[in-house]
Parts: structure tokens; C-alpha cells; sequence
């Protein structure tokens, strides 16, 4: 047979190119599966082939099921609610403080494996009212369905920004079934479309969804379910492999997270040159462009996404975009003096007047929530940085490019699927999960209708300035964009945003009423709820989170856990998680006094919530400077790009450009702002060594750690994290340490320069304006 080396470069243009022509069998495209030998499976020639044809899902799932194993149990269903208690019950609570902490689904996969050994050991095998108490040994189908429930409410809901803005900028506090309402139709409403489209981006193979892989490793690790895989690489089992960079990972998260916090953010160049702002500027990782390319810190490196998942073409899309649009376009437009950007730092996420001083929005808005067109002209225009300029360009151009790359490259597949004759051959994922009976579509047609009632009785019953017509077309943006959107990421591992062209509709739709342009941002992006998270910062990206429940139903199909169980494991979770959250955050507003202010005591000054209702009314005020400038064009450069590409390909079958993505190269830098350089540099730099190098040349190394040392880097670091924060942060308001650690040359010499303080090339004295 040939070998995986030989076979790497067709399976790698496989991922984007094999979902082009559905005509085609993938087996005629792939080699079949190299000679592996494993024990522990028959060794049969039938057996062996019978699995995916992408190394990558081969490397971390199993290709083999059992129908018996319990999935939904009572020990399963009680974990995964106390999970979808605790989970965002925490995180709504430290979300609006500062520093904040975000406790994952990570965590709760873990610390759930012992709690469900402990379950199996101590519980009395007894059957109450049919219902097995002790089933037996914790199964990893069980293991999988509490992490889902527990993933589902660990970010904080998109619409509890939206009604602490309310409260907090415009002094608006209405019902909590209002509250409650608006929450369940933003969260379940993108949830039920999701399951409409699960045909396309769940059940064929070409869905890889990278993300899910490192999970399915880390649960096959933590069962020791073995399988044929990784073949006959020798060394250390996954298992001891696991231990040692999870423990690994956590010790040293604590030098540049708390000992020697300059690693974090490693621009020594700027140490030396502390005061040249052109230095700082081009080196530097707080405001600058990131020159200095190294970084110590795993949460620095992912996060915008482990590099170990995603594949190195797309990778290399993404360099591709930051290299030319923020390592050439930007300092052109920057040193060009373009938009008066001089007078601001060259990368930053914040607002400004014309004074170079951060926007205050307070000044233009009225005692009734609406936009004072006279304050805006006495006050200022609104000016942002170069580098947030060029993300709204970019913005335009993934939306328009979305378009077209989905009708010149998933055109068939999605025609095919629509006429449910798969030409695509399922693979053995789809054929094991069709054992188990499937989710009637008018389940989720039901999800919708409620939901959308919940959405109209806001917007009727309470001045939110949103209209239902509104509503409709947010929701008709979120429809034609899910199944390409999420095809986009389901093969690259990198998201397509929404966010930027939804608040432009709403600005133009409702102008003058930011707390409407909010409720798009939450309804139209109700793809939060159908289509992957967070890291949740919503004031960049609802459709991060969006992703969620789509990633969580290809995970449930890479671990054959029943569709049913998960299903309503999912809505019964999404539903009490809200609640949870709203619950806390009401709590959270009456009883700690100055919430929200500057001065709060315990540092709860809702920096999240600000910013976000800052983003909300940005494009309300329009930033006439940019929208009627070059910008623009970029919806038209968007639109062409692909079918320039296209055609070159059709034309010239074996170039280059087989590999170019232009969706990934306008929408993989759309994180930035608020991502630095600090996240992009160094992720492209390790994609490249694992993704590239150690794939191409120690392939069976690749297949049976990588995925796995991905899901120890994050365990590692995200239990480190929550250790500093508890132990070393939070105590004392975080003086433990404050003359002795806190205050050496290695926590404080990266804040003494003007990349750190974001000083812009030109400055204005006192009373002088520019623009």
C-alpha cells in the first residue's frame, strides 16, 4: 500500500478540494489506510479500511461502535445539570470583573471523569421507579453527553450584555421575563437552525471540525479506548504521554502567568528600546504589529484556536491574510497618515474623539437611549485605530467572499443534499450513527417557532427601538449564511464573522437607536446558538460562540452518543444555563453597590459590558470617515477574489492557488482587534512545526500524540489559570506578592513601553484637535 507520507499531500488537498465535485467517490481521490496493526482490533484487511478517509479524524476517533453502551443515564443527566448550574453561574459572576476568568467545558471534562468513577464506586447499584442509579462502570458515551450539557453554558449568554447594557448605559431595567425571553430566543432560536442544517455540516465526512478532534483524543485517552490510528508508532502510551504534558503545561503556565508575566507577551525589542515609538510600533504585541514573533504563554498562542488542530493549509491562509493586510497594508495606511491615524496607536480595539482621548459616548446619547445628532457634531467624529479600520474592511470582504466562494465550491454538495441523494459516500462515522434513531426535523421546527414568539413579545411588549420586520431580515442573514459559514469552518478550523455586517444593516435599518442595533447583534448572530466558543468576548465575535452546538453535534457523531439524548440534553442544559445566568446577574446588580463603576471596590467594573455597549453603538454613529471611503471597496474585492482564483484553478489545475481560501485569509485575521500579533505570530510559527514539518516527516509521531498534546496544553493551562486567579489573584485584591513578586523587573518592564501604552506617533497639545 502507499505510504501516509506519500499520501499526506493528497489528503491535505482533500480537506478543501474533495467536497467540490460530490460526483467523485472519495475513495477514488484517497488511498486507503496504510498497514496499521493494533492488538487490540481484528486484524483484517476489512476492518482496517472501513474507517475515515482524513488522517486527521483516523488519528484521534475510533472507527468501530458499541449499541449497548449507556449514553443518557441518571448518573450522566445529574453531572451534566449540576455542570450547567455551576459552570455559568461562575462565569457570569467573574465575567464582570477585572482581570475576569473563564472556567471552560475543558474543566468540566476533566474533573467529570473522576466524578463519574466515584459514582460508579460509592452509589448503591438500585433501581428507583425504573431508573438505574448505579449503572455500572462510567462509559465514555456518558462522559461525552455531561461535557456537552457542561459546554452549552460556560460562556456567558450573548443577550446578558445586551440587558446589562441596557441597565448600565442607558438606565433601562425591565422584567425578567423580558430578560429571560430575550436570552432563550437568542440562544435556542440559531440552536434549532443548526439542527435544520446538521445534514450538511455534521454528517459528511469532509465536516471534519478540527476543534472536536482534540476532544475525541482526550476522552479516548482518559478511557483508554485504543485503536488503530496512531499504527505502529512506538514510545509511551497517550495516556502517560498526556499526564506528563498536562502536568507539564500547568507548572509552567505559572511563569508567564504570574512569576515572569514578560514571557507572556515576549517583545524584547521593545525592552530596549522602550521609548522609540516607531520600534514600539513595528515590534511591539500591546499596539504594534509583532515583529518580535516569540511568545511563552500556551493562552497567548490559542487563543484564537489551538494551531495543533487546525490544518497547516489553512494555516497558511491565515499568515497569508495577516502578512499582507497588517504586516504591509496597514503600516502603509499608518505612516500615510490615512484617517488622521497618526494621532491614534497603530493597533487598538478602543473608540476615539478627535482629540486622540478614548470616545465618550455618554456625550451623544439622550436622556431616551436615542442618538443626539447635534451633540455628535459639537463633540467629535469617531476615529479608530488602523489595524480596527482594516478589520472592518476585512469584514466586508469575508462577507462577500463567503458568498461567493460557497456558490462556485459548495453549490453541488448542498444542491445534492437538498435532493437527499448523498453522492458523497458515507463514511463509517454516518453509517455507525445510523444505527441509532436520528432527530425528527420538526423538533427543531418547534424550537423555532417558540423561540421566535419569545423575539416578537420583546420586541412588542417592551421599547427596545427593534422592530419585527427587523427581526425577520436578521434572521434571514443568519439563514443564508449557516451552512456556508459553517462549511468554512468545518474544514479550516476558522470562522467567518457576522457581527460587523449585521450592526451595519441594523444601523442603516433602525439609525439613531443603538440599543436596537444590539438586538440584532444577538438575534441575527443567532447563529451563536446553531452553528460553535469562547473565550467569550462579545463585543468581537457572537459567531465564535455560535459555533458551538453545531461543533458539540459533530463531537456527539465522532463519539456515537445517540442524537435523541443529546438533543434534549442540550435544550434542557441551554434553558437552565440561561436562567442561571440572568438569575446571578440580577443578584450581582442589587446587592454589590457601584456595580459597574470605575471605583467598584472588588473590581467589578464590567469592562466586557462596556466595550460591548461601545461596539453597539459604534456603527449606529456611523463612522462617516471610513464608511464612505476605501473601505467599501472591500465588498467588492470580496465578491471577486474567489472567481478570480476559480478560474485560474479551472484554467491551471496544478498551481498554487489550489490552496488559497479567500473567505480564510479575509475572516482568520477578523479576531484582531481584540487579538494582537502576541496570537497570531507565534500560532502560525507552531502550526507550521507541528502541522508541517512534523507531519510531513514523522507522520506516525503527528498521529499519535498531536491531538493529544493539544488537548494537554489547554487542560494544563486552563487548571493552572484557575489556580493563580483563586490562590494568588483574587485574595487580598490581588496584593499577594505586590512588593516582592508583582514588583520584579520581569512583571514590569514590558509595561514601561509605548507599545504597552499606546502612544501614537503624533501627539496634540493641550486643546488642539485634529481632523
Amino acid at each position: 500500500m502507499t505510504s501516509i507520507v506519500s499520501e499526506d499531500r493528497r489528503i491535505r488537498v482533500s480537506l478543501e478540494y474533495s467536497i467540490r465535485d460530490p460526483e467523485k467517490s472519495y475513495q477514488s481521490q484517497i488511498t486507503p489506510v496504510p498497514d496499521l496493526y493494533d492488538p487490540n482490533i481484528p486484524h483484517d484487511s476489512d476492518t482496517l479500511e472501513d474507517d475515515s478517509p482524513y488522517p486527521e479524524v483516523r488519528s484521534a476517533v475510533a472507527n468501530f461502535d458499541d449499541p449497548s453502551m449507556p449514553a443518557s443515564t441518571l448518573r450522566a443527566w445529574v453531572l451534566g445539570l449540576v455542570w450547567a448550574i455551576i459552570l455559568p453561574g461562575v462565569n457570569q459572576f467573574y465575567y464582570f470583573r477585572y482581570p475576569s476568568i473563564a472556567v471552560g467545558g475543558l474543566v468540566a471534562q476533566l474533573l467529570t471523569f473522576p466524578l463519574g468513577r466515584l459514582w460508579d464506586r460509592f452509589m448503591p447499584r438500585v433501581t428507583v421507579f425504573g431508573i438505574s442509579v448505579n449503572p455500572g462502570p462510567f462509559t465514555i458515551k456518558e462522559h461525552v453527553l455531561v461535557t456537552i450539557m457542561a459546554n452549552v453554558g460556560a460562556p456567558s449568554a450573548y443577550a446578558t450584555d445586551v440587558i446589562a447594557v441596557q441597565r448600565v448605559m442607558y438606565h433601562q431595567q425591565f422584567s425578567f421575563m423580558y430578560q429571560w425571553m430575550l436570552v432563550m430566543s437568542t440562544q435556542l432560536i440559531g440552536f434549532s437552525i443548526g439542527g435544520i442544517a446538521r445534514r450538511f455540516l455534521v454528517t459528511p465526512a469532509s465536516m471534519i471540525w478540527p476543534n472536536t478532534l482534540v476532544l475525541c483524543a482526550l476522552f479516548n485517552t482518559l478511557h483508554s479506548q485504543r485503536y488503530a490510528g496512531y499504527g505502529t508508532r512506538d514510545g509511551i502510551s497517550r495516556e502517560r504521554f498526556f499526564c506528563y504534558a498536562f502536568f507539564g503545561a500547568a507548572v509552567w503556565y505559572f511563569m508567564p502567568g504570574y512569576l515572569f508575566q514578560a514571557l507572556s507577551v515576549f517583545d524584547w525589542v521593545c525592552w530596549i528600546a522602550p521609548r522609540n515609538v516607531k520600534i514600539n510600533q513595528l515590534f511591539g504585541y500591546y499596539s504594534g504589529l509583532g515583529f518580535s514573533l516569540i511568545s511563552f504563554d500556551w493562552n497567548q498562542i490559542a487563543y484564537i484556536g489551538s494551531p495543533l488542530a487546525t490544518p497547516w493549509w489553512a494555516e497558511a491562509n491565515v499568515a497569508v491574510g495577516f502578512v499582507f493586510f497588517y504586516w504591509i497594508l496597514t503600516p502603509i495606511l499608518y505612516y500615510a497618515n490615512a484617517w488622521n491615524s497618526q494621532y491614534l496607536p497603530m493597533s487598538s480595539r478602543a473608540a476615539f474623539d478627535n482629540t486622540g482621548n478614548y470616545y465618550n459616548t455618554t456625550r451623544i446619547i439622550k436622556d431616551d437611549s436615542t442618538f443626539d445628532l447635534e451633540a455628535y457634531k459639537a463633540y467629535s467624529p469617531l476615529y479608530l485605530s488602523a489595524t480596527f479600520a482594516v478589520a472592518y474592511g476585512l469584514s466586508f470582504a469575508s462577507i462577500t467572499a463567503t458568498i461567493t466562494h460557497a456558490i462556485l465550491y459548495f453549490w453541488k454538495p448542498i444542491k445534492t443534499q437538498f435532493k437527499r441523494s448523498l453522492q458523497e459516500q458515507p463514511d463509517v462515522h454516518a453509517r455507525l450513527m445510523a444505527s441509532y434513531p436520528s432527530v425528527p426535523e420538526w423538533w427543531y421546527s418547534c424550537i423555532f417557532v417558540v423561540t421566535f414568539a419569545f423575539g416578537c413579545l420583546c420586541i412588542e411588549l417592551w421599547p427596545t427601538g427593534m422592530t419585527i420586520w427587523a427581526f425577520c431580515v436578521a434572521l434571514i442573514l443568519a439563514v443564508v449564511y449557516v451552512v456556508p459559514v459553517g462549511m468554512i469552518q468545518a474544514i479550516t478550523n476558522r470562522q467567518v464573522g457576522l457581527n460587523v455586517i449585521s450592526e451595519l444593516l441594523a444601523g442603516f435599518m433602525m439609525p439613531g437607536r443603538p440599543l436596537a442595533l444590539m438586538i440584532p447583534g444577538a438575534t441575527s448572530l443567532c447563529l451563536k446558538a446553531s452553528i460553535h466558543d469562547v473565550f467569550a468576548r462579545m463585543d468581537a465575535n457572537g459567531l465564535f460562540v455560535a459555533m458551538a452546538f453545531t461543533a458539540d453535534f459533530k463531537l456527539g457523531h465522532y463519539m456515537k452518543v445517540p442524537p435523541r439524548p443529546m438533543f434534549w440534553g442540550q435544550v434542557v442544559s441551554t434553558i437552565i444555563a440561561g436562567t442561571v445566568q440572568l438569575g446571578v446577574q440580577t443578584w450581582m446588580f442589587a446587592n454589590i453597590p457601584d456595580m459597574c463603576s470605575p471605583h467598584n471596590k472588588d473590581s467589578f467594573t464590567c469592562a466586557g459590558t462596556e466595550v460591548f455597549g461601545v461596539a453597539g453603538e459604534r456603527l449606529a454613529l456611523h463612522y462617516t470617515d471610513y464608511c464612505v471611503s476605501a473601505l467599501t471597496f472591500f465588498f467588492l474585492i470580496g465578491a471577486c477574489c474567489p472567481v478570480i482564483v476559480w478560474w485560474i484553478t479551472r484554467r491551471y489545475p496544478d498551481t498554487f492557488l489550489n490552496y488559497a481560501n479567500f473567505p480564510l485569509i479575509f475572516a482568520g485575521v477578523g479576531l484582531m482587534p481584540p487579538a494582537t500579533a502576541a496570537n497570531y505570530v507565534p500560532w502560525v510559527i507552531i502550526g507550521f512545526i507541528f502541522q508541517y514539518v512534523i507531519r510531513r516527516r514523522h507522520f506516525s509521531f503527528w498521529a499519535k500524540y498531536n491531538y493529544v498534546l493539544s488537548a494537554a496544553l489547554d487542560a494544563g493551562t486552563a487548571i493552572s489559570t484557575i489556580l493563580i486567579f483563586f490562590l494568588l489573584q483574587y485574595p487580598k485584591n490581588g496584593t499577594i506578592g505586590l512588593h516582592t513578586v508583582q514588583a520584579w523587573w520581569g512583571n514590569t518592564v514590558f509595561r514601561h513601553t509605548a507599545d504597552y501604552n499606546q502612544t501614537a506617533l503624533r501627539t496634540l497639545a493641550e486643546g488642539q484637535k485634529f481632523g
